[in-house]
């Protein structure tokens, strides 16, 4: 797809879509393919990968040049003797990078795309800040000096200042930080401690090397906060005098004071005032950023407890059995274990297209392996799994409950339920269900109270669908309405034994639907193809599949008795002539006219609703 896009577009639009894209590569830690980029030659793209490699090896040195800086301007005898070399050596790396800075292209805010014209590169990067600082930190003034007035000259502190402007070199570990925080490939807890050690080390060490400068440098040696305690410490090894200025910048730092070294003149005074001052505002940083972080990383865990302390305090405010407390608890404490897997979250804010790929990828082989399902095309499938959601229930809770109203079935993803049936006050187990199964769907499918009670052995994961939701979804789809059917059907007159003698309905139902059976079997075709040609377009058999259910009188309902007496509770067939032909089987007569109970007559089937009362005439 991309290599064609390219091929399609100029080289400024193809430059603009990868500014686009790449500027948010940082965000997900991921380098681009080196085909998106149509630059100029001898052009270098910001994200390249081998440019990114540049820089992070720089950084390295950035730490070097941090720590030797502060260190060669309080021991200077270090910068003209052992590190002198290394510094040189470091300097003409990033001597390096200013050259190859010429051939960065840079992102153009207003545009967005990535400008690789080499005069426009050099213009901005003159005209910038960095360029003239980015000179000024990595000229060797003092070899310089040297060089020119071909004597070395005792202005030891002039340089060990101008050394110090390598410091502006240290903004390359902030972007460094910055990019690693938006990486999701590397822990962002563990960036910010590192961050907050790096700032915490640099300030003692530059504030260490600071005053022992200041001692050294002092008119009267003995009077300062180190010639006190060693009265020779110029002569004192490098090690000894760095040890002693660490000692004491961290005893600072950390309000220790123990009171062995302190200020013994005004200029060491006033440079404790602000170095204190100082340490207030990092003190107040490193806290804060440490409590945001323990308080990231321990929120779910306050919430939990919370939530658990308000599940104990309303049931015990209303008294509420101790196995339903205990399937609240387990209920609660599960929903903060699989928060990760669920991520409701973040799927809410996903395109509908996108949450759509997702409920494919996961749910669409459970569907067409259970029984219900078999057999249908796959878009009935696609359309159906689309707005499904998996829901976990820990191990003894109850999913479904007998006798409740039904609205939902569920698909057993991983886990095992048990099926069971209250009866004369006592619990029965009936089956236990495996992945795969189906639970609620006779209910559903005939519209009557849930049969029986659906209980969790153990962890389980199960897809909700919601009937009605299905129902309307369904209409479309014909062929598969019917398969749906008869697969349902199919699994009906497997069930035997016990699971029958518990659901009488079921029972009823397959003596309804033999009889049926019979009936059309003894009709002739011709009344076969006058039904046929009965039934609109637009039906559909899986109006079927949430029932209703009718009471039908064989009197009239103004109390005069022409067939029965005895109502029957029945499912509503799809047809009229079905409908005298049920009350035919039943009352053993059949009728001709059907009446409400307010005497209206009954034309058409679609108008009736649930618990309506018929009286067939």
């Amino acid at each position: 797809m991309i290599p064609s896009l390219v091929r399609r577009r100029s080289s400024g639009e193809v430059r603009k879509l990868a500014s686009i894209s790449n500027s948010l590569l940082p965000a997900f830690g991921t380098n681009p393919d080196e085909g998106y980029f149509i630059l100029k030659k001898y052009t270098i793209a910001p994200y390249d990968r081998r440019y990114r490699f540049w820089q992070t090896f720089l950084v390295a040195l950035v730490v070097y040049s941090a720590w030797a800086s502060p260190f060669e301007l309080a021991f200077r005898e270090m910068s003209i003797g052992s590190l002198l070399i290394t510094d040189l050596f470091v300097d003409a790396f990033f001597a390096f990078d200013i050259i190859l800075t010429f051939f960065v292209a840079y992102l153009d805010t207003s545009t967005y795309f990535l400008v690789d014209d080499h005069k426009e590169i050099a213009i901005r990067y003159v005209k910038h800040l960095c360029f003239p600082m980015d000179l000024a930190s990595t000229m060797p003034f003092q070899q310089m000096y040297q060089l020119i007035a071909g004597k070395s000259h005792d202005r030891g502190e002039v340089f060990g200042f101008l050394n110090m402007l390598r410091l502006w070199r240290l903004r390359r570990v902030s972007e460094l930080f910055s990019r690693l925080e938006k990486d999701i490939r590397v822990s962002y807890s563990l960036t910010r401690v590192c961050k907050l050690l790096c700032v915490t080390l640099f300030a003692v060490h530059f504030t260490g090397c600071v005053y022992f400068w200041l001692a050294y440098h002092h008119e009267s040696p003995e009077n300062t906060w180190i010639g006190k305690e060693v009265k020779d410490f110029k002569q004192r090894s490098v090690g000894s005098g760095y040890t002693y200025s660490m000692y004491w910048s961290i005893v600072t730092l950390t309000t220790v004071g123990y009171g062995d070294l302190h200020a013994e003149n005004t200029t060491e005074k006033v440079f404790n005032i602000f170095y204190m001052l100082f340490n207030i505002g990092l003190t107040a940083y490193i806290i804060g950023n440490m409590t945001n972080l323990v308080v990231h990383s321990s929120g779910r865990t306050f919430a939990m407890r919370d939530a658990f302390n308000k599940v104990l305090q309303y049931a015990s405010k209303n008294g509420l059995p101790v196995g339903l407390k205990e399937q609240m608890l387990a209920h609660t404490q599960l929903k903060f274990k699989t928060a990760e897997l669920q991520q409701e979250e973040v799927l809410q804010d996903l395109p509908k297209a996108i949450r759509a790929g997702i409920a494919q990828h996961l749910f669409h082989n459970v569907i067409e392996k259970t029984y219900l399902f078999k057999g249908v095309s796959g878009d009935f499938i696609c359309q159906m799994v689309s707005d499904m959601k998996a829901e976990y229930y820990p191990s003894k809770v109850d999913i479904i409950l007998q006798n409740e109203m039904p609205a939902y079935f569920y698909i057993l993803v991983s886990g095992s339920v048990d099926v069971l049936i209250y009866k004369n006050g006592s619990e029965k187990f009936l089956f236990k269900l495996e992945p795969g199964s189906m639970v609620g769907e006779i209910g559903v499918m005939f519209n009557i109270p849930q049969p029986y009670t659906v209980r969790s052995r153990r962890l389980s994961q199960l897809i909700r669908i919601d009937h009605h939701h299905f129902k309307q979804m369904a209409k479309p789809f014909n062929e598969d309405g019917k398969t749906v059917i008869h697969n349902f059907t199919q699994f009906l007159k497997g069930l035997r034994g016990g699971v029958l003698e518990e659901v009488p309905f079921v029972t009823e139902f397959l003596s309804d639907l033999h009889e049926e059976e019979q009936t059309q079997n003894e009709g002739t075709q011709d009344e076969v193809s006058e039904y046929h040609e009965g039934e609109t377009e637009n039906s559909s058999p899986l109006s079927s599949l949430v029932p209703i259910r009718v009471k039908i009188h064989g009197h009239h309902p103004n109390g005069k008795n022409e067939i029965g007496t005895t109502p029957k509770l029945i499912i509503l067939p799809d047809s009229v002539e079905d409908l005298f032909r049920v009350a035919e089987n039943k009352f053993g007569k059949r009728g001709s006219k059907i009446l409400m109970t307010d005497g209206s007559e009954v034309e058409d089937l679609s108008a009736l609703r649930e618990n309506d009362e018929l009286y067939i005439l």
